[in-house]
């Protein structure tokens, strides 16, 4: 298979919140727009919001997306928490922390029930260390 791009679609109830938070808070731009369909992009990283109930979707997965959580990997992750958490007054699902794996970071959630995990790499315990493959950041 020659990949010539990937990206998440998200099936939602909450196509146009969806849409306010990923450009509001995310800096992501609106590329193409319809009431059923919005794709985002911010540099080379693209995302979609589409509604679970929309013909294009097999009937028997006409469903509200569950269970997913995105990564957003930043230089300052305390500077995140300040301006999204503090500032904007999103709820916090897991406060900021350090992870022995080798993150900081802490998770909030967007409209749709998506979690949003932002992190900034730290250098893991010795324990986590020798887990990462050759070539890593933390090897």
């Amino acid at each position: 298979m020659n990949l010539t791009s990937f990206y998440p679609v998200i099936a939602t109830t909450k196509v146009a919140e969806s849409r306010d938070f990923y450009t509001g808070l995310l800096g992501f731009e609106v590329t193409f727009e319809a009431d059923w369909y919005v794709s985002l992009r911010r540099g080379s990283y693209e995302l979609a919001l589409l509604d679970h109930t929309h013909p294009t979707i097999p009937e028997g997965f006409r469903r509200p997306v569950q269970g997913l959580v995105l990564n957003f990997e930043v230089e300052d992750v305390d500077a995140q928490w300040q301006r999204l958490v503090v500032e904007h007054g999103l709820k916090p699902e897991l406060e900021l922390r350090d992870e022995d794996f080798g993150q900081r970071h802490f998770i909030v959630a967007d409209p749709s029930g998506v979690l949003i995990d932002v992190i900034t790499p730290i250098e893991p315990t010795s324990e986590f260390a020798a887990q990462y493959a050759a070539g890593t950041p933390s090897d």
